[in-house]
């Protein structure tokens, strides 16, 4: 038997996902730019999409940027964010446990002069609204937060922070890294007072190399990437006609149905916590309710090096993450277990179990058998 657990890192592209890729790179080939009926026909695709994932914010379709993915969304988000609009403040908020693709931006931004503040968590990996609220400045012009946290599942209050964001400083932008959230929450990027949103094709059951960025009408960015000018001279560059097409119905499916998508996801992650919890020497890092995400596990096992764990039940065919994917060119201890006070002798002793609408309970009862088999055996080897 085999159990995809790391659909955190990346999920299993739907048949109709695959089935738009394959149709628009062997027959509707043509570059969108042109100006002949072949290219049109390829523009349309875009065209389609843009107004499919505008539907799912209920947003306006100019306001969506189609990207290669979440990391170059952030990247355009924040980068662009602070150079065009510095000359109201080089002062920039964030939290302690963003994606490396928030994370590292900053601390380019900051090379450059920008003042960053790293707001800390608490066990539940939530901000502490009362420290964003006396953190907040009038040179503050941009407060970036993940919706949801990539390992530990951790949901902010976006619509609290945007409250008091417009409280003490209405010209301060709002940036929400979505990018484990879209898909899983009916976003609304008006009402919950968004400024600018990032997300990935790949984490929804779409294409990996493809994203987009909402940007509300009237934010200023300064663009990354100049040529000839396409999607309004804000990211040059020939569009990725089978990626932004595939985004595009994956978005349209993700969306379709989607309470009873949920429900499915929030009864394995519950099914999950209960039983992993049987299990001697573990500790849950990931919470049931609102506070966290339908989708994700962190589970501590005490006495066995999460790289072990991992690879020990990927030979049982059970695939799992020990952190973020995107921080695999970058190990070291996770800056988000540090930050929600995982115990020392856990912070590498830690696996993440991330699900998908693909996944079953059998998957789950088949990983516990292998669980209650290896860690009697891994946890001897590591005494001796």
């Amino acid at each position: 038997m085999e159990a995809y657990f790391d659909n955190s890192a990346t999920t299993r592209v739907l048949d109709s996902v695959k089935d738009i890729v394959v149709k628009t790179m062997t027959e509707d080939y043509a570059n969108p730019a042109a100006k002949h009926r072949r290219g049109m026909e390829a523009e349309q695709y875009i065209r389609t999409a843009r107004a499919e994932i505008a539907g799912t914010l209920k947003v306006s379709e100019k306001e969506i940027l189609f990207t290669s993915g979440g990391s170059e969304s952030n990247n355009l988000a924040l980068i662009g964010g602070a150079l065009a609009n510095q000359r109201a403040g080089k002062h920039i908020i964030s939290t302690g446990i963003e994606h490396p693709s928030v994370y590292r931006p900053l601390e380019y931004l900051a090379g450059l002069g920008f003042e960053i503040t790293f707001l800390p968590v608490d066990r539940n990996g939530h901000i502490s609204l009362e420290e964003l609220s006396e953190n907040l400045r009038e040179d503050t012009i941009l407060v970036s937060v993940m919706y949801v946290n990539n390992e530990v599942g951790a949901v902010e209050p976006v619509e609290e922070i945007f409250r008091i964001i417009r409280k003490k400083n209405p010209r301060t932008l709002f940036h929400v890294d979505a990018i484990q959230a879209y898909g899983k929450y009916v976003i609304r990027p008006r009402k919950q007072g968004i400024d600018l949103l990032s997300v990935s094709g790949h984490k929804i059951h779409g294409p990996k190399g493809v994203g987009f960025l909402y940007i509300r009408d009237g934010v200023k960015l300064k663009p990354m990437i100049y040529g000839g000018g396409q999607q309004n001279d804000m990211r040059s560059g020939t569009e990725n006609v089978p990626g932004v097409a595939g985004l595009g119905v994956a978005a349209r499916e993700m969306y379709r149905d989607h309470e009873a998508k949920i429900a499915c996801l929030t009864g394995l992650k519950d099914y999950m916590i209960d039983r992993v919890s049987e299990l001697e020497g573990v500790t849950v890092n990931s919470k049931k309710g609102e506070g966290s995400a339908p989708q994700i596990v962190s589970v501590s096992f005490e006495g066995v090096r999460s790289e072990v764990l991992l690879h020990a039940l990927e030979e049982r065919g059970i695939y799992v993450s020990s952190g973020s994917a995107c921080s695999a060119h970058h190990p070291g201890i996770s800056g988000t277990l540090k930050g929600i006070g995982v115990a020392q002798k856990l912070l590498d002793a830690t696996i993440r179990f991330s699900f998908g609408i693909f996944n079953t309970k059998e998957e789950i009862d088949y990983c516990m058998d292998v669980l209650n088999e290896l860690l009697p055996v891994l946890r001897k080897y590591r005494r001796s």
